[in-house]
């Protein structure tokens, strides 16, 4: 698997596997750091993230389990460097990403925000430095 760069060409593929239109990936990839990881030319998840003051934000993780593995060293690898922790908010019903998420050291932290009347849990990992060794 290979992580790499999202371009705006993988708009499309980016909004299939987010369940959104084209437009709306078109901004995500212009407006934060996002990353797709592909096996034989064929996208199979991406992440998208920010940095706020002391923390780096995973505000979009879609995709195969496995990949999601992948994806999520982009932000922790970032948030190493800069000495920040990471957090993620993920809805309650998606089992595969949050197991993705505690395999790369993310611990959950308690309940977030209700999106379009669905529960999230919050995970963070504190020391990412931790989880690169």
């Amino acid at each position: 698997m290979r992580v790499r760069d999202a371009i705006e060409a993988d708009g499309g593929r980016l909004a299939s596997l987010a369940d959104v239109p084209t437009e709306v990936m078109a901004d995500v990839v212009h407006d934060r750091t996002v990353c797709v990881a592909e096996s034989d030319e064929e996208i199979e998840g991406f992440v998208g993230f920010d940095a706020y003051e002391d923390t780096v934000h995973v505000t979009h993780l879609f995709g195969t389990e496995s990949s999601c593995e992948h994806l999520l060293d982009e932000p922790i690898r970032f948030a190493a460097n800069e000495g920040m922790a990471v957090e993620i908010l993920l809805p309650e019903s998606e089992a595969d990403t949050a197991a993705a998420a505690e395999r790369a050291g993310f611990e959950q932290t308690g309940l977030g925000p209700q999106f379009e009347g669905q529960r999230t849990l919050r995970f963070r990992l504190e020391n990412p430095e931790t989880a690169m060794e």
